[in-house]
């Protein structure tokens, strides 16, 4: 807050001839609580009201005719010279310019010091400048008021950072805790996929044949045929839920055959089940990277929850997926899906009890990616899903 051109215009020459004016300035000058001092062209103090000599612990005499730069200005508030060529009010007055000041001390008779705010301006008479008046003021009390502010302002913002580092801190482990449930539930759903694969499944065959074995020797008794027949049909519906549901659970295709393949099935399926005008493309370069592991399973998941907001909320007629990937080195999946459908507010997306987004989002988060979501009311949706692929995942 230091400048030399922010002050007030320079006042008119002091009137010093009629014995009334001179008077009414003395008057003037010793009423005001602010110290009031000119100085000569040689810096050489010409006049001090008494509550700047007051301030300055000096009586008025013992001032006058004094160098003040040499009296009350001669040091920094670190305690070294302060070499009158650099003093703010020397240079204003010389170049006819006033200045004004706060930021620097001023040295009283008992060799103390104060932070003052002083402004300088020039004395013109006859066109030339002959000195300077100067005014100052002890900020003592108001550099004690921002230093109070300034404490409590940094005991604030450490305040803040700590409770913000504890919030991230316990995010962190809310996020953590998040992907270890997930994998958990992952590796249960797979456990009862394969225990009913390898348990219902094969009592439901065995039945099938034990079932298709009675049937054929009942020829002679049609009746106890047709019902045999249906139980076989009721078998191959079971056999058919149970595949379903183990598909459901954990679709065997990802685990023997990739993601990138278990994408373009789930992608066909969809457009089957779902009965729509369906373009998809899957562009995937030779020697391309599949994530493995927990990312596939993200990455697999994370489409499913996109094909399925299709299918029971935007009454689409046409769908666009694109399946794309760069190849090495660093990898990156990308997955877009784009319908023509209702679409939603943007409100809707970020509501805090829309899981599903939440849940998406938080997915792709723990892999590196991103996913973004563009809809309006009437303009359909934009899904995409960004996510750098890892070399070795788990």
């Amino acid at each position: 807050m230091s400048s030399v051109h922010d002050a007030a215009p320079a006042p008119a020459a002091l009137p010093v001839h009629a014995d009334g004016w001179y008077e009414r300035l003395s008057l003037l000058l010793e009423s005001t609580g602010d110290g009031i001092y000119g100085i000569d062209d040689a810096g050489r103090c010409t006049f001090i009201n008494r509550a700047g000599a007051r301030m300055l612990g000096w009586r008025t005499e013992e001032v006058l005719g004094r160098n003040m730069h040499d009296l009350i200005h001669h040091r920094r508030a670190d305690g070294s010279p302060y070499p009158e060529h650099d003093c703010p009010i020397f240079n204003a007055f010389r170049q006819g310019l006033p200045c004004r000041i706060d930021t620097e001390v001023l040295w009283r008779a008992n060799g103390t010091s104060f932070p003052a705010e002083y402004s300088s301006y020039p004395i013109v008479q006859d066109g030339r400048l002959i000195g300077a008046v100067v005014t100052f003021v002890d900020i003592t009390e108001r550099k004690r008021g921002e230093e109070l502010l300034r404490q409590a302002r940094d005991e604030l913002e450490k305040r803040v950072a700590e409770r913000t580092a504890e919030l991230s801190a316990a995010l962190g482990q809310l996020r953590e805790l998040a992907a270890y449930s997930e994998t958990v539930r992952e590796d249960e759903r797979t456990r009862i996929a394969r225990e009913i694969h390898d348990e219902l499944g094969s009592l439901l065959v065995a039945l099938k044949m034990d079932v298709d074995w009675l049937a054929r020797r009942l020829d002679d008794r049609p009746a106890l045929a047709a019902k045999c027949h249906g139980m076989g049909r009721l078998i191959d519906t079971a056999v058919d839920n149970v595949g379903r549901i183990i598909t459901d659970l954990r679709p065997s295709i990802l685990d023997h055959q990739g993601l990138w393949a278990a994408l373009e099935w789930q992608a066909q399926e969809f457009a089957g089940s779902a009965e729509l005008d369906a373009d998809i493309q899957v562009v995937v370069p030779a020697g391309a990277v599949a994530p493995q592991g927990g990312q596939a399973t993200a990455v697999f998941r994370i489409f499913q929850e996109i094909l399925s907001n299709v299918a029971r909320h935007a009454r689409a007629r046409h769908v666009w997926i694109r399946i794309d990937v760069d190849p090495p080195p660093g990898p990156v999946l990308y997955i877009e899906v784009r319908d023509d459908g209702v679409g939603a507010a943007p409100d809707a997306l970020s509501h805090p009890r829309s899981y599903g987004v939440m849940g998406m989002r938080e997915r792709a988060r723990h892999f590196g990616g991103r996913l973004t979501i563009d809809s309006a009311p009437g303009q359909g949706t934009r899904v995409r899903l960004v996510m750098p692929i890892e070399e070795t995942a788990t």
